[in-house]
């Protein structure tokens, strides 16, 4: 598909506005244009392997539409959740939505997305991946922002368009570079530089065979030759030589300058600190106790802003008021082991703190009809009604006569 089909795609065809826009002034004079980081920080394998270990656990984030009541909460679908959870766009599925997404705020620190509305019913939400951005406001004082491609642009209100922020600090509108990476990034391309160096400095001149006499120059590439083919090739004869008093060979002792591991390893933290990810969680090889401190510092953040600015952006200030949400969230539970899970439903689930089919869902099991009831242990009694049984006010409280204790979700 070309890229102007893709275009109108997303964004229809606009008309021409007769409106006057002008660049939007910033309060600390900060430029109103955002351009993608020119040093391509992406193409670093370092900066690629924690980014990637970021987004693809990101994009397990399940989005939801919930409306929230006081203390009850309550589950909606609709039209709003089937967009987010099965395919935000015909080009993408959830899954690819929120890892491009992700992968855009943490290169450009920050990620744009349109959503796309036929009357009050959310289409599409497409991610805006532009080479250049720029806020601007019309003469009434809206402020709009203005995306720019290779050879294209559109002008959109920017409360119409979800915009995730990072290293939001100085700048009012957008996310700060990060160019803060530079020098690390430098020190890694160098360091990469002279092991590629050094691996060809190894491979090169190994030798000098000295022939005695004058020899003509056909003469001298021919003997090189077969001395480099019977002797200095993986096939030879046992690593052994023979000359005779005719010529001799001259070892090179070759010394390259090798990476000091210990600098590389440092190097490459540092980049992982800067993301908020490490190695453990990279390579898969993380503890219980690795994945908690990696989804409370850095999944759960991320699952919070998406929650707040899909909510903003996608519902009205009235449905807002009365309690409609999109919640991004994940089961952590799923992730520790089989021997924590089946220890966890073993002291929780008598307490009531479980339905069935919340406690299948940790084991990645189907729902199953009537599991959404709460399961709870006679030996568990309401401490107020407890106090009452104490002093004889009322009849014996663990009574499944007088006090049933399963219940509805909402019980």
């Amino acid at each position: 598909m070309e890229r102007r089909s893709l275009f109108q795609m997303m964004f229809g065809r606009k008309p021409r506005a007769d409106t006057i826009y002008n660049q939007l002034k910033l309060l600390n004079g900060y430029n109103a244009v955002f351009t993608t980081w020119g040093n391509d920080p992406y193409s670093a394998d370092v900066v690629r392997g924690a980014v990637d270990a970021i987004a693809r656990n990101a994009a397990k984030l399940k989005p939801k539409h919930i409306k929230r009541t006081g203390k009850d909460i309550q589950p909606v679908g609709g039209q709003v959740e089937r967009v987010l959870q099965i395919r935000p766009n015909p080009n993408m599925s959830t899954y690819d939505f929120l890892y491009k997404m992700v992968t855009a705020l943490l290169i450009d620190n920050n990620a744009f997305a349109y959503p796309v509305w036929e009357g009050t019913t959310l289409k599409a939400v497409w991610p805006v991946i532009a080479t250049q951005t720029e806020f601007i406001e019309d003469q009434l004082g809206r402020i709009g922002v203005r995306f720019w491609f290779s050879d294209d642009s559109i002008i959109l209100p920017y409360d119409e368009v979800i915009h995730l922020r990072r290293h939001f600090y100085k700048n009012d509108m957008a996310g700060e570079n990060n160019k803060a990476l530079n020098n690390t990034l430098e020190a890694i391309h160098t360091t990469n530089e002279g092991l590629g160096q050094a691996v060809k400095t190894s491979a090169s001149l190994r030798g000098i065979l000295k022939y005695q006499g004058i020899l003509k120059e056909a003469d001298i590439k021919a003997n090189r030759d077969r001395f480099v083919e019977e002797y200095l090739v993986v096939q030879n004869n046992g690593g052994v030589a023979a000359l005779d008093s005719k010529a001799d060979y001259t070892e090179l002792k070759s010394q390259p300058l090798m990476v000091d591991a210990a600098q590389m390893k440092e190097l490459r933290e540092n980049i992982y600190r800067y993301f908020g990810v490490n190695e453990k969680i990279i390579t898969g090889s993380y503890s219980e106790q690795d994945w908690d401190a990696f989804y409370e510092s850095t999944l759960e953040p991320l699952a919070v802003q998406l929650s707040l600015e899909f909510t903003y952006k996608l519902f009205t200030a009235n449905e807002r008021t009365r309690g409609h949400e999109i919640i991004f969230e994940a089961n952590r539970l799923q992730y520790v082991s089989t021997k924590t899970k089946v220890q966890m439903l073993k002291d929780l689930a008598p307490l009531g703190l479980f339905t069935i089919n919340e406690g299948r869902e940790i084991f990645n099991l189907a729902p199953v009809e009537g599991g959404d009831k709460r399961i709870q242990t006679l030996n568990v009694v309401d401490a107020d009604k407890a106090g009452k049984y104490q002093l004889g006010e009322e009849d014996d409280p663990i009574d499944p006569d007088n006090d049933p204790q399963e219940g509805g979700e909402g019980a």
